[in-house]
């Protein structure tokens, strides 16, 4: 009955242009006990950057639409440098919204101006309490925080409902997951409950290990294939080899045409210096694209800075590029909706997933290295992330344009 309800959620759920997928995810849930925050974003605006804010009471990193920015001052995930780390998935049930209105006209500004404001969970929580009413907000918003904080909010126009990780009444295995409907909202019009399924099928046997991970994350969710209605995972045949045609419909898989980036923020210890905080961030469509590390520091790497001349940042830019190689079809109305499996995944071992990886396990494993020495110092060395992000910068050059 429950799988039944659910199906039906999902066919009753429409079709939308601003959908995610997330999870706030405690310490309880990982090896090291540090929490986690995952956006998975799909929107209208594909070109995404990262910009450095100098906030009011808090600086602050954060992704941003390349297009607008300047214009409306959003964000859509980021991290202060406080430790606090914001998000937010568009919900499509908790607000009766009329005709020629917009859905959570201010779920970007209230992101960008909390990253500014708040240390903690709870003074996210008195943040949400103070704000006009109506708020113009519809979102699932997830928080982390530096004393190991890991809420998710669900927000409508007059007040909301905290899903505590941390709390194993609300949360048994120490996540919470959220695509496009809420749990407190209207039952039925809700949207993404395929996507949600699929990342509770990934997330709950991880967290039972304690084996959630950036790493992991991008790997079994931001690039997963596997599709749990229908039952297939085009990394297995028949989907791959001589006998595939090298094409599928995208259709309510976790990457989709519609994905501008992944972002997982891990957080710190409590007692851990806030400085640690790393914002692990895949511009682009994900299966095109790798995930680097980032830190609260007006210094960031160019490649994920705008860059005029391309309208957005350099990572963005070329992983939509190959994006575009992927979704090529053009064979009148919906042939947009097909994906060229066999150019991101083939049995050749050439697909561009397949070429990307080892560039960014290399990324990994030196950001990682990097962190544990600065875990051991209990602070970040100033030098050590610039001579880290120039690394990076020559390790994009030789990824992307000898393409």
């Amino acid at each position: 009955m429950k799988q039944l309800l659910l199906l039906l959620l999902c066919l009753y759920g429409g079709v939308v242009g601003w959908a995610c997928t997330s999870a706030v995810v405690s310490g309880r849930a990982t090896p090291d006990g540090r929490p986690l925050l995952w956006k998975h974003r799909d929107t209208d605006f594909l070109q995404n950057h990262v910009e450095y804010v100098r906030g009011e009471r808090y600086d602050f990193i954060a992704v941003v639409n390349s297009a607008d920015y300047r214009l409306k001052k959003e964000a859509w995930i980021g991290v202060n440098s406080a430790g606090f780390a914001l998000m937010n998935t568009q919900s499509y049930n908790l607000v009766d919204v009329k005709e020629g209105e917009e859905r959570g006209v201010a779920n970007g500004r209230a992101i960008h101006r909390a990253l500014e404001l708040c240390a903690t969970v709870d003074d996210f929580r008195h943040y949400l309490d103070t704000l006009r009413k109506p708020s113009m907000i519809e979102a699932n918003f997830g928080v982390i925080d530096a004393r190991g904080g890991a809420v998710m909010f669900e927000v409508d126009d007059y007040g909301y409902k905290a899903y505590d990780a941390n709390d194993p009444q609300v949360a048994p295995d120490g996540y919470v997951a959220r695509t496009n409907f809420s749990v407190s909202g209207t039952y039925g019009p809700g949207a993404g409950v395929v996507r949600y399924q699929e990342a509770v099928r990934v997330l709950e046997p991880l967290a039972r290990e304690q084996a959630i991970t950036p790493g992991r994350i991008f790997t079994d969710l931001s690039r997963s294939f596997h599709h749990c209605l229908l039952g297939v995972d085009l990394r297995q045949p028949p989907f791959t080899g001589e006998d595939a045609s090298g094409w599928f419909v995208d259709q309510d898989f976790i990457p989709r045409s519609s994905t501008s980036c992944s972002v997982v923020v891990q957080g710190v210890k409590k007692g851990e210096n806030a400085s640690l905080s790393t914002m692990w961030t895949l511009l682009g469509y994900p299966p095109t694209g790798i995930a680097i590390p980032l830190w609260v520091d007006e210094e960031l790497p160019e490649t994920v800075c705008m860059d005029k001349s391309l309208g957005t940042s350099p990572l963005s830019y070329e992983s939509l590029r190959l994006k575009d190689e992927v979704f090529s079809l053009k064979w009148g109305m919906g042939s947009e909706r097909y994906l060229h499996w066999a150019l991101l995944y083939n049995e050749e071992g050439n697909g561009y997933m397949q070429r990307l990886a080892p560039v960014e396990n290399r990324i990994k494993a030196r950001g990682i290295a990097l962190l544990e020495e600065w875990r051991k110092r209990g602070q970040r060395n100033k030098q050590d992330m610039s001579l880290f992000y120039e690394w990076i910068e020559n390790v994009g050059k030789d990824l992307y344009y000898k393409e």
